[in-house]
């Protein structure tokens, strides 16, 4: 796609105490807004620093404008609100901490009409911390196996929707950071045309609020949904390994003329 003929775009940025960054992040998405006609939502999440006096600076530019949460409700819900905020076909989501630089936006557009979710994949993570690599690869194991697909990355933050496709499922993404990783899910069991591009992300600005919950939560949105969509995944599976176990556990008893165990028993009527 020729970027002079690239289409209408609205760009979503949550914000949450990130007064040390998001100054950075709106410089950039100013000149791009101009130059493209970009709409560009700044969603404050319950801000408590001096995030927001940063954001009123550019808010008499016509490109831009603020949306703010009465109290701090989660990074899902401000991504959920700037997208039924937007008025393009088209929203592209990005975090406003100094990871994302828009120009890597104009790598997901000229994709955009040929797929339902743009995603950018981050060629590297050298930025992580180790301590979340074990998790981070489990969660990408666990999405590969429900989805039947090799995902490549799951929860990358930039990325862009289509935004009649994605306003369909939003009550089923999370309100918390799990949201990228719910929505990837939701577009690829819903059969969905999805298209990752490498990007370049950078080390963020300030202090991470990512914590331990927040993996186990993931989790377990991850088996809600496709509890929802293929339940089969999820029980097929489970109910093998119980009937597995039943069995293990009856067969001391039988050995010894003792009958079944009622543990063994409850494993069975449980599958």
């Amino acid at each position: 796609m020729n970027q002079s003929v690239l289409p209408a775009l609205s760009v979503v940025v949550p914000v949450f105490n990130e007064g040390e960054a998001v100054n950075r992040t709106l410089s950039q998405l100013k000149e791009f807004s101009q130059q493209h006609h970009w709409e560009v939502i700044v969603v404050d999440d319950g801000s408590t620093d001096d995030t927001v006096l940063q954001i009123l600076q550019y808010t008499a530019e016509p490109y831009l404008r603020l949306v703010q949460h009465g109290y701090n409700r989660g990074y899902g819900a401000a991504l959920k609100t700037g997208i039924r905020q937007a008025t393009a076909d088209f929203v592209a989501t990005m975090d406003s901490d100094g990871q994302h630089d828009p120009n890597e936006l104009l790598k997901l557009l000229p994709c955009c009409q040929d797929n339902d979710l743009v995603v950018g994949q981050r060629t590297q993570l050298v930025h992580s911390q180790l301590w979340r690599m074990p998790g981070k690869w489990f969660l990408g194991w666990l999405a590969n196996y429900l989805t039947r697909q090799s995902i490549p990355d799951l929860n990358s933050g930039m990325r862009l929707f289509r935004r009649p496709v994605i306003l369909k499922y939003l009550h089923l993404c999370s309100d918390r950071f799990s949201f990228s990783t719910t929505s990837t899910l939701v577009f690829f069991n819903r059969g969905y045309r999805v298209a990752y591009v490498p990007i370049q992300v950078y080390p963020r600005q300030g202090k991470s609020t990512v914590k331990v919950s927040t993996g186990l939560e993931t989790i377990i949105l991850i088996l809600r949904i496709m509890t929802l969509f293929e339940p089969l995944r999820i029980f097929v599976p489970t109910s093998f390994v119980l009937c597995l176990l039943g069995i293990l556990w009856a067969v001391p008893y039988a050995v010894q003329a003792r009958g079944i165990s009622v543990g063994a028993l409850l494993l069975f009527c449980d599958r």
